[in-house]
């Protein structure tokens, strides 16, 4: 562990939190970048409560995961926000790769690292996933039973997105044509010898045409944008803009969508029970719908919370929506 040096978090920063950069590995051997944030008037003598944090999907511990994290420390428990493998200061020779087998891992490798610590205790391990890493602890916690409380903010599933499209809109028509525009970037990263990027989520224009793309977002956002993509431009590209991230600079690897249709998440989250589930989102959030659709997968015990008037960016890091007061109380119940 260090002391956080050249620090890059986009988001006010408490210094009153002690936060320490922090690395550990998970099961395939890819090295995880962290910020652990100790509590309040840290005592290293005694036993804290621990919760790991991780996204949103394509963001990085310097946006919204660290501001949970830096909250929920100031309410008495050790946390860590992290990267995932092959993001952000994680380590990976092939970057900006989105595996759903890999990212639940990471959830597991930080419950590891933070269950080691001579102050944290290991029964009292909780975890949080925002947006598209809300499906992902989802998963996790199905099957890592040293998660004894989960909860999500904003959740999004990125394996139903990317098959079925944003609302189930996406045609078998429009799946097998960008089945066939996968198998053709294989053939062309093949040839090139590194893997291109492109959009996970493929949109088509009128023409039922893909309309294709080697970053997320434009420098500039274009006039006619839909409110979707104007949420998020103002988010990455505006007010949390980060180097690292890869929603605000670049795109994910083009061939993304492959790891996601072949691995359903949330498939056995029937089984976190009889460990809690929280479940927060949006009454304006394009994504409420999938929270809803987990929370009704679910067996208790478990809490869906909708935050009225909040979009999906909103509960990224706006501090008058953000109901840290439910997290805390549901953590302190839990763990």
């Amino acid at each position: 562990m260090s002391k956080l040096a050249n620090d890059t978090r986009v988001f006010k920063i408490d210094t009153r939190i002690d936060v320490q950069n922090v690395r550990f590995t998970n099961r395939y051997g890819f090295n995880l970048a962290g910020h652990l944030y100790l509590p309040l008037n840290f005592d290293s003598t005694q036993k804290y409560a621990a919760i790991v944090i991780s996204g949103p999907f394509g963001a990085v511990k310097e946006q919204s995961s660290g501001l949970y994290a830096q909250k929920l420390a100031a309410a008495g428990f050790v946390t860590l926000a992290f990267d995932q493998s092959m993001t952000g200061e994680s380590s990976g020779p092939v970057r900006n790769v989105a595996s759903p087998e890999i990212f639940v891992e990471d959830f597991s490798a930080a419950v590891d690292f933070i269950g080691i610590q001579h102050f944290v205790d290991r029964q009292r391990i909780g975890a949080i996933g925002i947006c598209g890493l809300g499906s992902h602890v989802l998963t996790a916690a199905s099957v890592d039973v040293r998660i004894k409380a989960v909860a999500t903010s904003v959740m999004y599933d990125m394996a139903d997105s990317m098959w079925k499209g944003l609302n189930n809109t996406k045609t078998a028509e429009q799946r097998n044509i960008e089945k066939q525009l996968l198998a053709d970037q294989r053939w062309q990263d093949a040839e090139d010898g590194y893997p291109a990027t492109g959009l996970h989520e493929l949109p088509f224009d009128e023409n039922n045409q893909p309309i294709e793309a080697d970053k997320l977002f434009a420098a500039d956002l274009a006039a006619d944008a839909d409110p979707v993509t104007t949420e998020f431009f103002n988010y990455y590209r505006g007010r949390a803009f980060h180097p690292r991230s890869i929603n605000s600079t670049t795109a994910w690897t083009a061939t993304t969508p492959l790891g996601y249709y072949n691995f359903p998440l949330q498939t056995h989250i029937d089984q976190i029970a009889p460990r809690p589930v929280l479940i927060v989102t949006g009454e304006k959030a394009h994504s409420r719908y999938m929270a809803e659709e987990s929370y009704e997968r679910l067996n208790n015990p478990k809490e869906l919370v909708i935050v009225p008037g909040a979009t999906h960016t909103d509960l990224y890091d706006q501090m008058n929506l953000i109901p840290f007061e439910k997290f805390v109380a549901f953590f302190n119940e839990n763990l």
